[in-house]
């Protein structure tokens, strides 16, 4: 046997894959590890399982953590502050009532999807957590109604919306591998993405809450600072609410349409790509929310600076974990594995559109993370779609951001974020978040294909 594996490496590299992640699950979930540890020590195994250098290991495992937490850190631990800002002041309950007029409405969890959905088109999938997490549990906290069963329309709205639609990395990317037009793919992303949020999300949400086991979501955690504990003299206006809670939106908006009306190296591109950074953008947010929703609403520098400890406390639990996740892809891709799994998809004889579905699909089975899965997908295909004069590269990068989306598991930093921001245990992450990253793939196949019938 261990001769055949030496013979067959490409087996032997997807065995340690599944060896490292089934016993990352044993270990959290049955004998109650910390995640981070799990991690750390599944990495291990998997790298030097692998042949690399152990040193090499520990290197790509920091290096991984790095890279995750240099671009989401800063923007979790300024979207806490501004969260908790954004509930103390009362502004959250403004927003939910006026956004959900009717909160008892069996159309709720669909208006929130599509909430989610323009609020994530010009912002991360992080970004856009950290924005909605305080309006959905103040809205659950106000109406009785299951915090993870209106939490997953929205995870599913920024989701499709992160995988699909330009100018988000991965699609981003892949038009720019594959040449496609930027107009069309965007188009055809939003008659994709937009169907698909709105199908699968709220209506597998709701069924998910109820049987993926949801005791406990919204009850700890980071949540915990959503639970208003001052109160403010006056809540501010709906308007002032929402400008607030949409400024980091607005500055990468802002940002986008300098890079469309102004030269490159310019100034006004140049300071705009400043304030429209997501770490700049959160940061002028969070500094305008101390006068809107603080010293405006009759809080003191002492409140204020206490929302802001309260707010951070809980910030570093999370940022290991997602860091730890990131470290774990690396050395999955150190490793080999993801390249392993792209030419066995590689070889089979299928249509192209479904061809870069599955690549884009193993790539992110491997590697946990959805913009490398388009990025690499669009790579390797890129000289099939040379000899193909009539395929339609734009729908070929939204099958591939489709792919994207499957079974985020353990070794997706957004897999760690999404459990410990709705206070999950891993085996509820996975009946729930997993489950919806898959369904939301393969409708959004469905809907691409049927696009390219009639296209």
């Amino acid at each position: 046997m261990i001769h055949w594996l030496a013979t067959h490496p490409d087996v032997y590299r997807l065995l340690l894959m599944v060896l490292a992640i089934l016993g990352l699950v044993v270990a959290v979930a049955r004998f109650k590890w910390h995640a981070f540890i799990a991690l750390l020590v599944a990495s291990l195994f998997l790298g030097v399982g692998a042949g690399l250098d152990p040193p090499g290991v520990v290197k790509a495992f920091t290096t991984g953590l790095g890279n995750v937490l240099g671009s989401i850190a800063l923007v979790i631990a300024l979207g806490s502050v501004l969260g908790k800002l954004l509930v103390e002041s009362g502004a959250a309950g403004k927003i939910a009532a006026t956004l959900v007029r009717t909160p008892d409405s069996p159309w709720t969890p669909w208006s929130l999807a599509l909430i989610a959905f323009l609020v994530g088109v010009p912002v991360f999938f992080s970004v856009g957590l950290v924005l909605l997490a305080p309006v959905v549990f103040t809205l659950a906290r106000q109406t009785g109604r299951s915090f993870l069963g209106l939490s997953l329309p929205v995870l599913a709205g920024l989701s499709t919306v992160h995988g699909l639609v330009p100018p988000h990395p991965g699609p981003l990317a892949a038009v720019e591998l594959l040449r496609a037009d930027i107009g069309k793919t965007i188009f055809y992303s939003l008659l994709v993405g937009l169907p698909t949020t709105l199908l699968a999300g709220p209506w597998l949400g709701q069924r998910l809450a109820k049987g993926g086991g949801g005791e406990g979501a919204g009850s700890g955690g980071l949540t915990q600072q959503f639970v208003p504990q001052a109160g403010a003299q006056t809540a501010p206006g709906f308007w002032l609410a929402l400008f607030t809670s949409l400024l980091p939106v607005l500055l990468m908006l802002l940002a986008s349409a300098a890079d469309l009306a102004f030269a490159k190296g310019s100034a006004p591109r140049t300071w705009a790509g400043l304030v429209g950074h997501p770490v700049v953008a959160m940061l002028a947010a969070t500094l305008f929310s101390f006068w809107s929703f603080g010293s405006a609403r009759g809080f003191d520098r002492r409140q204020l600076l206490k929302f802001s400890e309260d707010s951070l406390a809980p910030v570093a639990q999370i940022l290991l974990v997602v860091g730890a996740g990131g470290g774990f892809s690396a050395v999955l891709t150190q490793s080999g594995v993801g390249d392993t799994l792209a030419r066995l998809a590689g070889r089979l004889e299928i249509p192209p559109l479904l061809l870069g579905w599955l690549v884009a699909a193993a790539m992110r089975v491997a590697t946990g993370s959805a913009t490398v899965a388009v990025t690499t997908a669009a790579g390797l295909l890129g000289p099939l779609v040379a000899t193909l004069p009539g395929l339609n590269r734009e729908l070929l990068v939204v099958a591939m951001g489709a792919g994207s989306l499957i079974l985020s598991h353990v070794n997706d930093g957004g897999f760690w974020m999404v459990k410990e921001y709705l206070n999950l245990s891993l085996p509820q992450t996975l009946k729930t978040w997993t489950v919806l990253e898959t369904v939301l793939s393969l409708v959004a196949l469905g809907f691409t294909l049927l696009l390219g019938l009639v296209l």
